[in-house]
């Protein structure tokens, strides 16, 4: 079944990387929001986020904003427990 959340599509551009206090990388994305852009096959099959070459081939690239979603549904009046893991 899907939820409200998962109608709202936003995209945001990535404008950098850093890792977290595990060691994962991050995206940093253009509206302030973050997104994890783990590779961990075979689940996550992210290889280019292992390289300085890859994560800077994807700069300025598109990727759904959750946190973004999640902002707009509640404005429009989505249900909160839609948007709990």
């Amino acid at each position: 079944m899907q939820n409200d959340l998962d109608r709202i599509e936003i995209r945001e551009a990535v404008v950098g990387f850093h890792q977290d206090e595990t060691g994962d990388w991050v995206a940093d994305l253009a509206c302030g929001h973050t997104r994890h852009v783990r590779h961990n096959p075979p689940w996550m099959n992210r290889p280019w986020v292992t390289t300085e070459d890859g994560r800077r081939a994807r700069i300025g690239k598109l990727v759904r904003c959750r946190k973004c979603a999640e902002e707009v549904g509640l404005e429009a009046g989505a249900d909160p427990t839609d948007f709990e893991i």
